[in-house]
C-alpha cells in the first residue's frame, strides 16, 4: 500500500481516548454506570425502536451486548448531562479503511435538535480525521423514511436496497444503503458544522 494510504490501527482504535465534546451532546463509549439513566430514555418511548435491534433483544439483553462487544464501539449520547441515546461504531475494517456507524437513537425529544446530527459529525470527524476512514457506511431499513431522509441531510449518498437482507421479528427487512467517503468528507464536514450552528443558536 502506498504512503499515501495508511492503513489505520485496530478497530479500537476508533476509541476516542476522551468523549467527543460538542455544542449540543457528548458522546462517550458506553459503560456500565450509564444503563440505568440509558434504560430511562430507551423505555419512554418504546416505539422508537421499532427498526432497531432494541426491539427485538430488549434494553437489558441490548445493553449487556454493547458493553460485552469486542468489534463494536458503542457509544451513549449525552445531552446536558443526561443519556438520550446511543449509537456505536461496526463492522469495522481496518485494512479497507472502512466502518459503518448505526443502532443510533435518541429520545423522541431531542429529534429535530441537533442532536443527531452533531452526534454523526462527532463520530465522522473522528473516523475521518483521526482514524482516517476511507468510507463510513450507514444502514437504515428501507421503510423508515425518517431515517433514510435524516442520511441525505447529513450529506450521505444513497447506494441502493440491498432486498431481503435481515430477518425481523415481524418482517423480512429490506435495508437502504448510504455512505460518506474521504472525497466527500470536506463538503460534508462544513455542511454539518453550519446546520449545528443553526442549531447551536436556538439553544
Amino acid at each position: 500500500m502506498s504512503a499515501a494510504y495508511p492503513t489505520p490501527g485496530r478497530p479500537n482504535g476508533l476509541r476516542p481516548d476522551t468523549p467527543l465534546q460538542g455544542c449540543i451532546v457528548r458522546v462517550e463509549p458506553i459503560a456500565e454506570r450509564h444503563r440505568d439513566g440509558l434504560r430511562e430514555a430507551a423505555e419512554r418511548e418504546p416505539q422508537i425502536h421499532r427498526f432497531t435491534n432494541m426491539y427485538t433483544l430488549g434494553f437489558e439483553r441490548w445493553f449487556d451486548l454493547a458493553l460485552e462487544s469486542d468489534a463494536e464501539i458503542p457509544f451513549v449520547v449525552h445531552v446536558d448531562g443526561r443519556p438520550v441515546g446511543s449509537t456505536r461504531y461496526l463492522n469495522v475494517e481496518p485494512a479497507h479503511r472502512r466502518t459503518e456507524i448505526g443502532w443510533t437513537w435518541l429520545e423522541r425529544p431531542q429529534w429535530g435538535t441537533g442532536a443527531n446530527i452533531e452526534t454523526k459529525y462527532l463520530l465522522l470527524r473522528n473516523a475521518f480525521e483521526s482514524w482516517n476512514a476511507m468510507r463510513v457506511e450507514f444502514k437504515t431499513d428501507a421503510r423508515n423514511l425518517r431515517v433514510r431522509g435524516a442520511l441525505l441531510g447529513i450529506g450521505a449518498t444513497f447506494e441502493g436496497v440491498f432486498r431481503k437482507h435481515m430477518i425481523l421479528p415481524d418482517s423480512i427487512r429490506d435495508s437502504a444503503w448510504y455512505a460518506i467517503v474521504d472525497d466527500d468528507w470536506p463538503r460534508v464536514k462544513e455542511l454539518l458544522e453550519r446546520k449545528i450552528e443553526r442549531h447551536a443558536a436556538h439553544r
